[in-house]
């Protein structure tokens, strides 16, 4: 495969493999350093990838993987919290800052669910995976899929309804 036929075929989900690697590694600087590692592995293997069905599938689990591995690492305790907020322009100021202040919750709740949770909720209401391929990407059922996204959807709102309310209620 030439070079440009393989960036052809990965720059439809380039962006999802550094978001992927963002949400896991948190650090913007280490999801850039993982996605350039799996671009690449992909690249070294691209004899073999013409011949997969799903080269996306691939590098989302190639992805996970790497991520997972650097947080095992002893470098995984000098990441530090980078955030991007998105807020509407037209918002007004006072807006603008809950909005800032919501994002930051459900960052930091998101960050702090089990490693299979924060995966899921990433590549399911963030990317918009469906179903089967996360089961695919994952190796796990739908089933359990369907329970982990539930629990963390629970779990995202309980918090944040209590921080909202300020603990009461």
């Amino acid at each position: 495969m030439q070079q440009k036929e393989f960036i052809t075929m990965v720059s439809p989900f380039k962006d999802k493999i550094f978001r992927l690697a963002k949400r896991l590694l948190i650090s913007t600087e280490e999801a850039e350093d993982a996605t350039q590692e799996v671009m690449v592995k992909l690249w070294t293997k691209n004899e073999t990838l013409s011949e997969l069905r799903s080269m996306e599938a691939m590098a989302m689990t190639m992805t996970k993987n790497y991520c997972l591995d650097q947080l095992k690492s002893k470098r995984a305790g000098n990441l530090t919290l980078v955030h991007n907020n998105y807020t509407d322009s037209q918002a007004s100021l006072q807006q603008k800052m809950e909005d800032v202040d919501s994002w930051s919750w459900v960052e930091k709740i998101i960050n702090d669910l089990p490693e299979q949770q924060k995966i899921i909720i990433q590549m399911r209401d963030i990317e918009q995976y469906e179903f089967e391929d996360i089961a695919k990407t994952l190796g796990i059922s739908e089933a359990t899929i369907r329970v982990s996204l539930s629990r963390a959807r629970k779990t995202i709102r309980e918090i944040i309804t209590k921080t909202h309310n300020y603990g009461i209620g």
